[in-house]
């Protein structure tokens, strides 16, 4: 059995949105389950002072719901969580890192930049979503392209072909997960854009919003940039976000979690 589940492991409420998801993907191949990215967790729902404090919860509007974390739904799904062998990271923030501590004999796999800048004291990490002491693969600069860009190809126990693709600027280390699914690519760009609109409008305010939140806005905007060329010039690749519940929307698999 080999099988995809759009998985959405994550609820925001800010002024502009009070329905800003997280769009998890998991990854099944009979017994062996694989994750790319992984929400909010477990531990973030029962301590969250604790794990990520009052203070992000108030200032990113975390609403935590422990039947939203990736553990319940993959148990929903009537799998078992501790076939999680990998799990697969766009970028370090919180959000995309909660769920981790759920799976604690998984290995992580992220890029060289992102471990770097994890360990910088930058602040918008949460170090104690790594104390488990998880077993890291990290990835560095590659000569390897995926239709022209850089490609890092994921050692995972999965047969899935995956490849972390470099989309920096929102993190310095932030990428994109390509995955090759039966007889097409899937490009999951993480949180280079919240919304697919800003690609088209600039002035988008999801855009100012993610301009202000940016490590490096300039290699965000290039980021941007080289996601657009590629919907233009390759259409079948089948292109999509963290945030944006229209993409999301798109995914009628009976398992996720709208």
């Amino acid at each position: 059995m080999k099988r995809i589940h759009h998985l959405n492991c994550v609820k925001i409420s800010i002024p502009m949105n009070n329905d800003v998801i997280g769009h998890c993907l998991l990854i099944e191949e009979d017994d062996n389950l694989l994750l790319i990215d992984t929400g909010v967790g477990v531990q973030d729902v029962e301590h969250p002072n604790e794990r990520l404090g009052a203070e992000l919860i108030e200032a990113v509007g975390f609403q935590l719901d422990m039947e939203r974390t990736v553990f319940h739904q993959i148990q929903k799904l009537g799998l078992e969580p501790a076939h999680v062998k990998d799990c697969v990271l766009s970028h370090l923030d919180p959000d995309h890192t909660g769920g981790l501590a759920d799976f604690p004999h998984a290995t992580v796999h992220v890029s060289t930049e992102e471990l770097i800048n994890f360990y910088s004291e930058n602040p918008r990490y949460l170090q104690g979503h790594l104390a488990h002491h998880p077993f890291v693969k990290e990835y560095p600069a590659s000569d390897q392209h995926w239709f022209g860009l850089e490609a890092r190809k994921v050692d995972a126990s999965s047969e899935t072909e995956i490849f972390l693709i470099p989309l920096f600027g929102h993190t310095l280390g932030h990428c994109g997960v390509a995955i090759r699914w039966e007889e097409k690519w899937i490009l999951y760009v993480g949180d280079a854009y919240y919304l697919r609109a800003e690609l088209e409008d600039e002035q988008h305010p999801a855009g100012e919003l993610a301009a202000s939140r940016a490590d490096d806005n300039t290699r965000r905007l290039e980021s941007m940039v080289k996601i657009k060329k590629l919907i233009n010039e390759h259409p079948e690749i089948e292109v999509f976000g963290y945030h944006d519940r229209e993409e999301f929307s798109k995914y009628t698999v009976k398992s996720q979690l709208v």
